[in-house]
């Protein structure tokens, strides 16, 4: 095991109707005026922001309220968010809402004392020292955002991450119960999602951490039951809240924990998001994911860990004589789960095609500047080997 820092200080208040207690939350934290961010109408269509509200005046708060939040959000959005929270005066923005919601609450929240713009510390030509509060009352159980150290925004066709102690939110209220009524293919997205986060660090190039390993193992087959479940039955509580949970536990340090490099899924994925916005993250995920162990499987690499992972997460029986038999199993279970939650499996089914390859392999390694370190390191004709076998 690799030494690790490993610092989770948000707080989380998990269960039925905790969304009630927003208001004592932040005024016991000594925030007078919250800016309540959110996407679509949802929010209010189901009665949660009448009931945050509620809890929020009978704290004696004041509030102001920003709807408009876009799935894959953009650095335009973020810093439009820290104007108006400053213009309005709030001293902390709540983020009502998923992932994207919540990483564009948190990279407005740097600039509203500061000014300055959230593409630039993405890009990190700033450094931010400070933010205004941020909390999170989760919707939706996918990217983990509301624990995690990390947030995603969108500007001219580049998605890129920013990853800083200071993006983990001072608190989540996290009610399962407000994801009964997300879309089939939100909750498909979002089961996608939370396994990516634990299986790229799984696929590490350090095997000596049987701990985090029978951790990630054991969080992987919960997440597969309980999003067959969650699909099945949409009401199912135990179910919900196991991916809510387990959205937190896969993005915030813990199945990373001691271990060294992974696999870049989600690097190869933000290509294709930004590409075109309107591809759901999990769903391009779902796409990347079984080409990249494809990728892995071709070249002999790896094979101690997609032996692990065929055997210990999807149930394949072990074959001795046969490895690449097992192997070939456990891509074959990845893609069956995937598309038994009605996940794409190819670029086309994402509307993307032969000609946005070589796009997507230049920018995801800077025009072939950048090589990610990993059991093969990837530089640009990896991507690109990748983004082929993404085509099917």
């Amino acid at each position: 095991m690799l030494n690790f820092d490993l610092c989770t200080p948000t707080e989380v208040f998990f269960g039925r109707g905790r969304e009630n207690e927003v208001g004592g939350i932040i005024a016991r934290r000594g925030y007078k005026k919250p800016l309540i961010c959110y996407g679509g109408g949802s929010a209010r269509r189901t009665g949660l922001l009448g009931r945050v509200e509620a809890s929020l005046e009978a704290a004696g708060l004041e509030y102001a309220e920003l709807g408009g939040t876009q799935a894959n959000p953009t650095a335009e959005f973020a810093s439009y968010t820290a104007r108006f929270a400053r213009e309005q005066g709030c001293d902390m923005l709540l983020a009502v809402g998923g992932g994207s919601v919540i990483d564009s609450a948190k990279m407005a929240a740097y600039c509203v004392e500061t000014g300055w713009e959230p593409w630039d510390i993405t890009m990190k030509r700033v450094k931010p020292a400070g933010r205004v509060g941020v909390g999170v009352i989760l919707t939706i159980a996918a990217t983990g955002s509301e624990t995690s150290n990390s947030a995603v925004l969108t500007h001219e066709g580049l998605k890129r991450g920013f990853s800083s102690q200071l993006n983990r939110p001072d608190f989540a209220i996290m009610n399962p119960e407000l994801t009964f009524s997300l879309p089939p293919y939100q909750t498909a997205c979002g089961i996608v999602d939370i396994l990516m986060h634990t299986m790229e660090r799984y696929m590490c190039t350090n095997g000596d951490n049987e701990l985090v390993d029978n951790i990630s193992e054991g969080l992987c087959r919960a997440v597969i039951s309980a999003g067959r479940r969650a699909m099945a039955e949409p009401e199912d509580y135990e179910a919900r809240a196991t991916l809510m949970y387990a959205g937190s536990l896969s993005h915030n340090g813990l199945t990373g924990a001691g271990r060294e490099c992974g696999l870049w899924a989600h690097k190869l994925e933000h290509e294709m998001s930004g590409l075109d916005p309107k591809i759901a993250h999990g769903a391009g995920l779902a796409v990347v994911w079984p080409a990249y162990l494809r990728f892995f499987a071709n070249r002999g690499a790896g094979q101690g860990r997609l032996l692990r992972y065929a055997v210990n997460i999807w149930n394949v029986e072990p074959d001795f004589e046969h490895p690449g038999r097992v192997i070939d199993a456990g891509i074959e279970a990845t893609k069956a789960y995937f598309s038994s939650l009605g996940m794409p499996g190819t670029l086309a089914e994402l509307g993307l095609d032969e000609k946005d390859i070589a796009v997507m392999a230049d920018k995801c390694t800077s025009g072939g500047a950048v090589t990610y370190p990993s059991i093969v390191p990837m530089g640009r004709a990896e991507a690109e080997e990748i983004f082929r076998l993404c085509a099917g």
